[in-house]
């Protein structure tokens, strides 16, 4: 299989089970049931006007993604958390697609606010987290921390590009914590978002799930307060070998509300996952919070399986689907663009640094 479609796959993938569970959120597993059938729900419904639609969770990860391009474009030394004031203007960009503002004045937009904020269609508000906007307008500087307590899934849910980006696994962990601090403030937050992060690299290097689990394992058991996310991800492991009844497993790992527990959930239903249309169908289909479940679950099958895994017809009517890909492919290839002073072709550097400019 191509990297490359190992990077689709996983934005993709994660933006088609972001779009699948997006309309059932807050529903239960019995009500799910009641409303589509006993197998739950196996397809698109309307959400947002149409089928397909994605939510806040797949724009997050979207403006994730080209905060790390941005960082590899402009940032000015290897320190990875230079990525976090990259991330920080991009979060702030987002956030203005909502129709709100930071509190404190911090604002990214100027002349050239680049691409993806002029996607008019992601100035769609998509039931946006309310720890992550809250978070983001009360920062009072670019690149802090949240300073909330929350371990809430929203900051892990959104770091796949982080995993894509990286090249180590070492790498991959910090950026993807940072990612996750931005919004949420308790170590469980931004560890399970460098716990996901870590999961994606080595899986994109063509190694086996379990093999990515125990790098994500062992980058966390030497920091603090990792206690919960670890305990999450060896109860995932350990459903998986016992066998359980998959309602049952997923009901012992949680309701997905908080960043372990997605993380964990999302973990389990890759690891049992024949293909990618049962995986995200086992993620979606649970108490909890659907969306962020199978979003993620979606990202690391995406990365297993490339794109090619993915079901034509869900494919085909994903809202944005050559956004997504677009953003998927610049990612790919961004550490090997020509541009500079020294660039072989001025037309390509023109393109790239008015898609990404500095702020």
């Amino acid at each position: 299989m191509e990297d490359q479609s190992r990077f689709r796959g996983c934005l993709l993938a994660g933006a088609v089970g972001d779009a699948l569970g997006a309309p059932i959120e807050f529903m239960s597993l019995s009500r799910i049931c009641t409303t589509f059938g006993s197998g739950g729900i196996r397809d698109y419904v309307k959400f947002a006007g149409r089928k397909g639609a994605i939510s806040d969770e797949t724009q997050m990860t979207l403006f994730s993604a080209e905060a790390l391009i941005r960082g590899s474009l402009h940032k000015t030394s290897e320190v990875v958390s230079d990525y976090s004031y990259f991330a920080a203007s991009a979060y702030q960009r987002w956030l203005l697609t909502q129709g709100e503002s930071n509190a404190h004045g911090l604002s990214s937009l100027d002349a050239t606010s680049g691409w993806l904020y002029d996607v008019k269609k992601l100035h769609a508000r998509r039931a946006p987290g309310r720890t992550c906007r809250a978070a983001l307008r009360n920062a009072t500087e670019m690149g802090e921390a949240a300073l909330n307590t929350s371990k809430g899934c929203g900051g892990a849910t959104r770091v796949a590009p982080a995993g894509l980006f990286a090249t180590t696994v070492e790498e991959s962990f910090e950026l993807g914590c940072h990612l996750a601090a931005q919004t949420h403030g308790h170590p469980t937050g931004w560890l399970s978002g460098g716990a996901m992060a870590v999961m994606i690299t080595v899986l994109k290097q063509g190694a086996e799930l379990p093999d990515a689990i125990d790098s994500a394992l062992k980058c966390l058991a030497d920091k603090p307060d990792h206690q919960e996310v670890t305990a999450a991800l060896e109860m995932a492991v350990k459903l998986d070998r016992a066998g359980v009844d998959h309602d049952q497993a997923i009901a012992q790992l949680g309701r997905g509300w908080l960043a372990h527990e997605a993380l964990a959930i999302a973990t389990y239903c890759a690891l049992i996952a024949p293909d990618m249309l049962e995986g995200i169908v086992l993620a979606i289909n649970h108490d909890g919070v659907s969306d962020s479940t199978v979003a993620m679950a979606g990202s690391l099958l995406g990365v297993i399986m490339g794109e090619e895994s993915i079901p034509a017809p869900w494919l085909k009517r994903l809202e944005l689907r050559k956004v997504i890909g677009e953003m998927a492919d610049d990612l790919y290839f961004c550490r090997d663009w020509d541009i500079g002073a020294m660039a072989d072709s001025a037309d390509l550097d023109k393109r790239i640094w008015a898609k990404y400019p500095s702020c």
